[in-house]
């Protein structure tokens, strides 16, 4: 590989991938028009039950005996006043979707799993008989069957009892739990019901169609949890999106995209990877009104070019003077330890110790040692820099005559002794560029003999060559991070590295620092003697330490040139890569550093961005969502509620406990693994229900869990509804019609047990809750 095809931006990959699919965001449904009054469809007949399942998100409502209800509308309402005509107007189900502003106003009956909204569901009684064409001067010849929640308050029952009978005058009434309306609808008579609604997950054990109430449990998590998590991750992933998602959104999004994964422990593991990435993450891309932008001409394009050229040329000028100045300060640096150390040949022992301790050194090899530190990044810093216009500046020796520097003061005059001194000035500058120069020339000597060594090397033992290029890039990869691991810690003063430099300083620095002066050193480093040290414990007015920016002071005690540093390792890493890309068959793109620390590559952006490219000016990139990890940890809260915060069991867990616990207690066996054929049949139909049932492995995942949890010698079977969402209003159809033709309506609650016995009477039929006593 050539210098001018490397690069260290690994965004081609992309070019050999198909474009990802990306999905429009689901909005609310738009109905052509204000929902129709066909009676003639709806088999609306006198006397015979009306089914009306009254869900979180759907009420479905239609005659019993028929097949599928005759309507299916959204669980909403809203109020549109007229300001026109002065007249309010009531909107229930899709029709709330006709305009914005009657969406805008729009709201649930629901609040949790509680109804609060009463005069909504009564808006939507009147829709719903409207509709079936009931018309019988206000009053509804039929009975009523309806839906309720596992433990719910009696207070809910009143409630809807009161209002049908006082308001509509209906002749009887009935309740009953959604999901065991399904396992009925499904022809079985003994299983285990898991069912899974809006608001909470049921656990209801039935023996010979039977449902055991007082064993079974409700787990407050259900859809309307899953919707809650979806939007709060989102919300989080994403806290700058352009646009706002509404319940509707999120809703589609979970019903859309999640699934049930049959392995979660193993599958998390692996949903950022690329190549699973690739297959699973789902795009989610917002509508918005896009920006077209104009094209640029030629003239424009050629300006931009000019201009951003210039703008290059700025910040290398700027890049420039900067280590001009760099290099100016460490001249001045080594001019003035120079002196120091000239300076020792005219004193006694003490004298330099005492200099070398005022100096901030420990002793001499130590100031030799940062006088060799200086002169070596001086000599690099020379080289490195640019000195275009060297040629201009240097002085030619010609134009002068040096010969009065041999002339004795003596023999000179004053005017004479000057001009001597600014000759002599000329020529240590004249030879120190000339110094600089053969320092320059031998420098680049050098690195070409080390440059044709190095390229005999390679052409007669090209493995050894790969080798010690390998063995020397790890060396210099691991000297940068641990150097970057170190300047991490030494920020940290709590850190075991800053901890032990704290010790190494304390231990030299047991004397009070003095007041400025003018022989001070330049870098602080100037102390002076007491008996007494300054610390906090002796010195009550020394609050030193006490704020984290002062111990901020001790990191320039090393001297060292942090950014120069990195900038030399980086250098000296994408030249060994480039080597190593050009002749190493086995050293690829992704072994550089470079893709190792790519953003693109990074778990942050595989998350946010998924496994693709991202333009920060694509509009269409900005208005994008990307799901991978929430595909399966938004279903995940059912089997393990604790991911969300919520402080309670699985479904799983919740049906394990009922079989092997619960169950054989109930029926009076001794011993959790009490067996015998009535617990048999409850194995036999484990019943999943309701509209999470329809998540993909739902039942692969069940299947695997009971397998694990269940006593081995213990078969069982788990089912799904034949339409997990529609089966529960079947059931109630079915139900009703079947008592209606048996002249027999023993499960329902008439009128006049209503007006004799009140509003809290309860008559049991097996399907509903039961009256607590």
């Amino acid at each position: 590989m050539t210098e001018n095809n490397f690069s260290h931006n690994f965004a081609k990959r992309d070019e050999n991938l198909p474009p990802r699919k990306v999905y429009p965001l689901p909005d609310y449904p738009q109905p052509e028009g204000l929902l129709p009054f066909d009676t003639e469809n709806s088999n609306y007949q006198q006397n015979v039950p009306i089914a009306i399942d009254l869900g979180k998100t759907n009420v479905r409502v239609g005659m019993a005996g028929t097949r599928d209800p005759f309507l299916n509308y959204p669980t909403l309402t809203a109020r549109y006043r007229d300001r026109k005509n002065n007249k309010q107007t009531t909107f229930v189900g899709n029709d709330v979707f006709l305009e914005s502003t009657v969406k805008a106003n729009m709201k649930s009956p629901f609040d949790g799993q509680m109804l609060t909204n009463w005069d909504s569901i009564e808006k939507m009684f009147d829709f719903s008989f409207l509709h079936l064409g009931v018309n019988s001067n206000n009053r509804v010849n039929n009975p009523i069957i309806m839906n309720e929640s596992l433990a719910a308050p009696l207070s809910q029952r009143e409630t809807i009892s009161q209002m049908l009978f006082e308001s509509y005058d209906i002749p009887s009434i009935a309740f009953g739990i959604d999901s065991v309306f399904s396992f009925y609808e499904n022809g079985y008579k003994s299983g285990l019901i898991l069912g899974t609604n809006h608001e909470s997950n049921y656990v209801i054990p039935v023996l010979d169609s039977m449902p055991l109430h007082n064993i079974s449990k409700r787990i407050n998590i259900g859809g309307h949890q899953l919707c809650d998590y979806m939007r709060s991750s989102l919300g989080l992933k994403y806290p700058y999106f352009p646009t706002r998602l509404n319940d509707w959104q999120i809703q589609q999004l979970v019903k859309n995209h999640c699934y049930v994964s049959k392995d979660f422990s193993t599958e998390i593991e692996k949903t950022l990877d690329m190549d699973y990435l690739e297959t699973h993450d789902i795009t989610i891309e917002a509508p918005f009104n896009e920006i077209i932008k104009e094209e640029k001409t030629e003239e424009q394009i050629r300006l931009d070019e000019i201009k951003r050229k210039e703008n290059i040329k700025k910040l290398q000028d700027q890049a420039k003077l900067k280590r001009i100045e760099k290099l100016e300060l460490k001249q001045k640096d080594f001019e003035y330890y120079s002196k120091i150390k000239e300076s020792f040949s005219e004193l006694s022992k003490k004298e330099i110790i005492e200099t070398i301790r005022e100096a901030g050194f420990d002793d001499e090899d130590d100031l030799d040692k940062y006088l060799e530190t200086l002169e070596k990044s001086l000599k690099k810093a020379k080289l490195l820099n640019d000195t275009d216009n060297d040629n201009d500046e240097d002085e030619d020796a010609n134009k002068y005559d040096f010969s009065i520097l041999d002339v004795p003061n003596s023999e000179l005059t004053t005017e004479q002794q000057r001009e001597k001194r600014r000759l002599r000035l000329i020529k240590a500058n004249i030879d120190s560029k000339l110094r600089a120069r053969q320092e320059k020339e031998e420098a680049i000597r050098e690195a070409e003999e080390l440059r044709l060594k190095d390229i005999k090397f390679r052409e007669d033992d090209l493995e050894n060559w790969i080798k010690s290029k390998r063995e020397k890039l790890e060396k210099v990869v691991k000297k940068r991070k641990d150097r970057i691991k170190l300047k991490d810690d030494l920020n940290d003063r709590k850190s075991k590295a800053s901890q032990m430099r704290m010790k190494n300083i304390a231990s030299l620095a047991d004397d009070a620092p003095v007041q400025s002066s003018d022989n001070e050193d330049r870098r602080g480093r100037k102390r002076r003697h007491n008996n007494k040290p300054a610390t906090v414990d002796n010195d009550p007015n020394d609050t030193f330490g006490a704020n984290d920016d002062d111990w901020a002071v001790y990191r320039d005690i090393a001297g060292i040139d942090d950014e120069e540093i990195s900038a030399e390792e980086l250098e000296e890493i994408y030249t060994l890569e480039k080597q190593l890309l050009e002749f190493d068959p086995n050293f690829t793109m992704d072994d550089t550093q470079e893709r190792q620390f790519d953003y693109k590559t990074s778990t942050i952006h595989k998350f946010l961005r998924g496994p693709r490219d991202f333009d920060n000016e694509d509009q269409h990139q900005l208005h994008q969502i990307h799901l991978n990890v929430e595909r399966i940890r938004i279903p995940e809260i059912m089997f393990q509620p604790s991911i969300s915060g919520i402080d309670q069991a699985g479904i799983v867990e919740i049906a394990e406990d009922t079989l092997l616990r619960r169950l054989p207690q109930e029926l009076g066996f001794s011993g959790d693994n009490s067996y015998n054929e009535t617990i048999a049949k409850v194995y036999d139909n484990i019943f999943l229900t309701g509209g999470s049932a329809l998540f993909p492995n739902f039942k692969e995942r069940l299947i695997n869990e009971f397998r694990t949890g269940l006593p081995s010698d213990r078969p069982f079977n788990v089912r799904i509804a034949n339409d997990p969402i529609l089966d529960a209003w079947r059931g109630m159809s079915k139900w009703a019609f079947n008592d209606y033709s048996n002249n027999n309506l023993k499960g329902f609650w008439t009128k006049q047990q209503y007006e004799e016995l009140g509003v809290s009477y309860m008559t049991e039929n097996g399907l509903g809750c039961i009256k607590l006593t």
